[in-house]
Order: C-alpha cells, then sequence, then structure tokens
C-alpha cells in the first residue's frame, strides 16, 4: 500500500513566511509537488484531507457526494472555531441544494452575461472617475485605497442599493469577518454588525424599493429579511474584496516581472486582453486557503479512500498550478506568469454548482480597471521595492497597500 504524506499544520499568520508573494503558500506546493492528496493537520488539532491536484479538485467541487453545508461537523474550518457563527446565518455557498439553489436563483439574472455587458460603459466611467480623482495634482498614491478597493466598492454598492457614503462601515466589518488572524469574539461582532446595518436597509426598501438587487430580495414574501441580509452580506463582502485584491495584486506583479513591458503590452491588446486577465486569475487565485467539503459517503479519489464524515480541503490555488494541465512545451512553467497561455480551465472561481456567481462581473471589473491603469499611467512603478511591499491572509489574499508612482 502506497503510504500516504501528511502536510504539517501551517500557521495562518505565516502562510507565505520566506516565500515569493504571488505563489501559493509552501507547504502547499511541496504538497502538490509529492502527492495529488494528502493528510492534513490542521491548528485545531484535528485533520482532514488536502486535496492539490487539477482533476482532483474539479471531482471534489463538483461531485454531490461532497457537501458544503457549513452545519456538518465534518466540514473544515479555517481558521477554527467558526462553525456556529457561520451556521447561524448561512449564505447560499455554506448550503446543499435545494437550499442552495433556491437562494442563488433569485439573484442569478443579475449577474448574467448579457446583463454584465450592458454594464461595461458603467463600470469605465467609474474607473476614468477613479483615476482622476487619484492623480489629480499626484505623482504618487497608494493604489489600493485610492482606486483598486473603490472601483468594486461603488460597482457592487450600486448593484445592491447599498450607499456608497457608507463604504467606510462595511468595508471594515467586511475586512475583519475575512481575515484568518482576527479573535473569534471580532469577527462575530463583525458579522452580527454588517447583518444588521443588512437587515435594516432590506427593511426600508421593502417598504420604499428601488431598482437593485436588495429591494427586490426584499419583497419577495418567502424570504425573511435574515436571509436577504445574509446573502447581501456575501455579495457586498464577496464583491468588492475579491475584486480589490486581484487589482492590486495583478499590478504590483505586473510592475515586479522582468520583462514588464512586454507584459503590460498584452493589456493594451483588446483582443488579448481576456486571455491575461485569465492567466492573472490563474496565477495568483487569491482563496489561498482552499475551499471545504466534507464527504457524505465513501469516495475514491486520486488513489485514496475517503471516508464518510471526513473533511476535505481543495486548494484550487495548487490546481491552477497543475503541470499536466496548464503546462507544455509552448508555455512557461505553470509557476510563471505567462499572459499568452490559455488559461480559460482555471478554477479561481470555483467550480461546479458553488462556482462564483459574479463572475462574469469581476472579469469584466479586472479588465476595465487594468487596460484603464496602464494605458492612462504608461509611466507606473511601485514606489518601494518588491520586498518592503506587505500582504495579508485572509478568505481572500490580498494587499492592504501598494504604494506607486507614475
Amino acid at each position: 500500500m502506497t503510504s500516504i504524506p501528511t502536510v504539517p499544520a501551517v500557521p495562518l499568520p505565516s502562510l507565505h513566511a520566506g516565500a515569493c508573494p504571488f505563489d501559493p503558500p509552501p507547504a502547499y506546493t511541496e504538497a502538490a509537488a509529492t502527492t495529488r492528496v494528502a493528510r492534513a493537520d490542521l491548528p485545531d488539532g484535528e485533520s482532514c484531507w488536502l486535496v492539490t491536484g487539477y482533476a482532483e479538485v474539479r471531482t471534489v467541487l463538483s461531485d454531490r457526494r461532497f457537501s458544503s453545508d457549513v452545519s456538518h461537523p465534518g466540514l473544515p474550518m479555517l481558521p477554527p472555531g467558526r462553525r456556529e457563527m457561520l451556521a447561524a446565518n448561512p449564505s447560499f455557498l455554506r448550503l446543499d441544494d435545494p437550499e442552495h439553489s433556491r437562494l442563488r436563483r433569485m439573484i442569478t439574472g443579475d449577474f448574467l452575461v448579457k446583463r454584465v455587458e450592458a454594464m461595461r460603459p458603467a463600470i469605465q466611467q467609474i474607473v476614468d472617475d477613479a483615476l482622476d480623482r487619484m492623480t489629480a495634482g499626484r505623482t504618487e498614491a497608494d493604489l489600493v485605497g485610492d482606486f483598486a478597493l473603490p472601483v468594486p466598492s461603488l460597482v457592487i454598492c450600486l448593484l445592491l442599493g447599498v450607499p456608497y457614503e457608507d463604504r467606510e462601515r462595511f468595508q471594515a466589518l467586511g475586512q475583519t469577518l475575512l481575515s484568518n488572524t482576527r479573535p473569534l469574539e471580532e469577527v462575530a461582532a463583525a458579522q452580527e454588525g454588517l447583518q444588521e446595518y443588512l437587515r435594516g436597509l432590506a427593511a426600508r426598501k421593502r417598504e420604499q424599493p428601488q431598482d437593485d438587487i436588495l429591494s427586490r430580495l426584499a419583497a419577495r414574501e418567502d424570504l425573511p429579511l435574515r436571509e436577504v441580509a445574509a446573502t447581501g452580506v456575501l455579495l457586498l463582502v464577496a464583491g468588492h474584496e475579491s475584486t480589490a485584491n486581484m487589482i492590486a495584486l495583478s499590478t504590483a506583479l505586473l510592475l515586479e516581472q522582468p520583462e514588464q513591458p512586454e507584459q503590460i503590452t498584452r493589456l493594451a491588446d483588446p483582443a488579448a486582453l481576456p486571455g491575461a486577465v485569465e492567466e492573472l486569475l490563474r496565477h495568483l487565485t487569491i482563496v489561498h486557503s482552499g475551499l471545504s467539503r466534507v464527504a457524505l459517503e465513501d469516495v475514491e479519489l486520486g488513489g485514496v479512500e475517503i471516508e464518510a464524515g471526513e473533511g476535505v480541503i481543495a486548494l484550487i490555488s495548487t490546481a491552477n498550478r497543475d503541470e499536466e494541465t496548464f503546462g507544455g512545451p509552448d508555455h512557461r512553467p505553470v509557476g510563471e506568469l505567462d499572459l499568452d497561455r490559455d488559461a480559460h480551465r482555471h478554477m479561481a472561481f470555483g467550480f461546479g454548482v458553488h462556482q462564483c456567481l459574479g463572475q462574469s462581473l469581476a472579469r469584466a471589473e479586472l479588465q476595465i480597471a487594468l487596460a484603464t491603469l496602464f494605458r492612462r499611467l504608461p509611466g507606473l512603478h511601485l514606489a518601494v521595492p518588491c520586498d518592503e511591499l506587505r500582504f495579508s491572509d485572509g478568505l481572500f489574499y490580498g494587499m492592504p497597500s501598494l504604494p506607486v508612482r507614475w
């Protein structure tokens, strides 16, 4: 019988200690180089299965024998201790069908490709306005606070019907909620703060509806306000934090590349731009801590028998660096950025029924934001050496700030 490697517990605050900040955590990369399914020790002393290979991760995320139900005791929690908090007001990401589909269908129409394409002129205006403000009388800025965060925040606020003037409140609460290092009581308080805020907003929209997602959800008599708020929390927090981090990380990575002018030129070509953004999504894959599932029955995966009730963490970050899937003689190694690579099969947005609902919107925002940024600021460069940049580990890997000059 083949021995099964065990991955030691990874201290969450130091996932990237001593490693390239644009790569997955070293322990996960090392596990992927050894095996496609490994045992992993979790910080709370429990263990689970760590799935690193592309085909195996794809199976975990699409096979109904694996559940994402947060109330299941076998579902791995990273960081530990949050099960009860998340189960109290679960979003549809933490539910299985039929509840998952019931809630997801209510908002699917707002994120269809056709609707997102119609939003492109409005997104372009938001991006242009943000750059106008950032560059007015200045030659340096924090790209996160002045551009990467305001753009997706304003877009999701318009879609949801959340007042943009409340952004400091919901951004602070959202960053706490997504943190892997904050004390549990702070995270729980942040979740309740967001729930309370959105319940109140939804109640007002039930009385005075507008043309936005929260108004349409609040108008449904079959949907309690707590479910409206849970969906609102998911869309509001994930809708701006994930895209903001991708804009900042993509910019930092492109500016740090030795062949910088050649790479950035790809963003200026409308025909090449979509493919270039897919490669950035593949290479960076900002959900480094993986997607948790639990086996509902015995499943054979990658030559390993996973028993019913055992937890699984699907590492989309290592799956997106799978040489068999994304390598080949015509491309650079998967650990290097190659904006000419065919990366369309990546799983940066997940896979299966729980795949990110807002992926078309995120793609549009990334394409417009990055192309416009480098077109308008051809002299853009890092204001500090790359090794002085700070990175943050949370549900979405990102950067709290990015000093730049032009």
